[in-house]
């Protein structure tokens, strides 16, 4: 199966400082003159191959970065700019249409409002899929392009640097940390490489849940209380919270408070902390509002706002595009990177795409491997309570069933495989005798082929399962979980 790209998590961190090595090549390569971020030109690399570009939501700079990095490679781009225009709007199921665009294209790159839709698109074609964001869980080229840029702020002298340069960077995340998938891909990828986040939220829109527990379970990048800083130097931090990785993995298991799982190295260089090293903003996502979460006090980040001495050396970055939370006298502040962010999205979906075409050889080696964990998906039981997950679809429903990777065997925990969203049963169930049990302990002695879990009792009941009068133990072998 083609390699796709559907989470941030689906590149390593060695495959993603090659592919802005290429980048860097190409800017080197076909760079414009007094632009050393905007590339120009085109080659023949990708001479006889096409690009499908599905967009079912509204795109400027990630559709046209996608066409024009194609065809600066040489190859040719198929476009759907318009969801009303696709068969989609007559009911046409995703895997539906991914399977007959992967005989018109050679890669699909896909937008869509439904969560997990990208990872559906991915599991049905026989060609590299690569999500433009799927409704409010990821954008992860978006994320490609806003590492290469904290990368090159960072270069000196013009010496190349790595990503190491990554490490122990203060990136504020300003605005809208709820629906905001570019910063939910944006967290993952600043926890891998050792980041400090500093999470400053509009009122009501902080990360959701998942994203807090997924950030400590699977990046082991804790929340630490400001509070709990001794001898912090006043108003270093411009947040209660801010999220550090421990030198040590697992260390959250050995200690209540973030702050002891902390080496004294890590210890002493926060209480160092003088300024922050960028401010990444963001706009409300209204489209993605339910009634009542309209704010009237969302955060502008201005030029009064950057005369914070934290903010004199920080870069200004934006995904694009903006309302009225990124104001306009900071263009030409020499803080103000956002449309170098943007350019930069050419020259690193270029490099992307060749390395997923293969005409950049042995890129990408083999995917990284996921965690072994248990996996649970039935027909009927427990399905993902995410509105806006795939599975919640009418028209997806007619193949798609509900999977979800088994987190935690006590207490049970879910994670849904398309939207990450997680959440914990509350019955356990069999297929075979349709009887069910309150309580989750004795999960692992049902086989997985026979198991069924509902969120609550209600719902088991509605499914036609009875309840045990006397539950009993039986011999079947525990399944092995992950506790990570």
């Amino acid at each position: 199966m083609a390699r796709s790209v559907t989470s941030i998590d689906d590149l390593s961190n060695d495959e993603i400082e090659a592919i802005f090595r290429l980048a860097d090549r190409y800017l080197v390569e076909m760079g414009t003159p007094g632009k050393p971020f905007r590339v120009q030109g085109r080659s023949s690399l990708a001479g006889g191959l096409i690009l499908a570009t599905l967009f079912l939501e509204p795109s400027t700079r990630t559709r046209l970065s996608f066409e024009s990095a194609m065809l600066r490679l040489g190859g040719e781009c198929i476009s759907v700019a318009d969801a009303e225009s696709t068969s989609a709007a007559k009911g046409e199921t995703i895997a539906d249409t991914v399977r007959v665009v992967e005989n018109y294209a050679d890669a699909i790159v896909i937008r869509h409002p439904y969560e997990g839709a990208a990872r559906v698109a991915a599991d049905y074609a026989d060609v590299p899929v690569i999500n433009a964001g799927d409704g409010a869980h990821e954008h992860p080229t978006q994320t490609l392009c806003d590492l290469y840029t904290l990368r090159e702020s960072k270069k000196q002298e013009g010496k190349p640097v790595g990503m190491e340069v990554l490490r122990d960077l203060n990136v504020v995340l300003w605005g809208d940390l709820q629906h905001g998938r570019t910063v939910h891909s944006l967290v993952y990828a600043l926890a891998r490489f050792g980041a400090r986040i500093i999470p400053l939220a509009a009122p009501g829109h902080a990360f959701p849940e998942h994203v807090g527990r997924r950030l400590a379970r699977d990046y082991n990048c804790l929340p630490l209380s400001t509070k709990d800083i001794d001898a912090l130097p006043a108003n270093a931090l411009p947040a209660d919270v801010v999220y550090v990785t421990p030198d040590e993995p697992h260390q959250q298991a050995l200690f209540a408070n973030a702050w002891f799982a902390l080496s004294e190295k890590q210890q002493a260089e926060i209480r160092a902390m003088r300024g922050i090293d960028a401010v990444y903003s963001t706009r409300l996502q209204r489209e993605r509002l339910e009634p009542g979460e309209e704010t009237s006090d969302y955060p502008t980040v201005d030029a009064r706002f950057l005369k914070d001495r934290r903010y004199r050396d920080a870069q200004v970055m934006h995904p694009l595009p903006r309302v009225d939370e990124l104001s306009y006298d900071l263009d030409r502040d020499r803080r103000g990177v956002y449309f170098k962010q943007a350019a930069y999205g050419v020259p690193v979906r270029m490099a992307l795409l060749a390395a997923l075409l293969e005409l950049a050889p042995d890129m990408l080696r083999q995917a990284p491997r996921e965690k072994e964990v248990a996996r649970y998906g039935q027909a009927t039981g427990i399905s993902c309570y995410n509105a806006r997950c795939v599975t919640q679809q009418l028209s997806e429903q007619r193949y798609l069933t509900p999977r979800f990777s088994i987190i935690e065997a006590h207490p049970l925990t879910l994670r849904c495989v398309y939207c990450d969203h997680e959440q914990t049963p509350q019955v356990v169930s069999r297929n075979s005798t349709r009887k069910y049990t309150l309580g989750t302990d004795d999960w692992q002695r049902v086989p997985l082929e026979d198991l069924v879990l509902f969120a609550n009792e209600d719902e088991a009941r509605r499914a036609e399962h009875q309840r045990k009068k006397t539950p009993r133990r039986d011999s079947t072998a525990s399944h092995v979980v992950s506790s990570e």
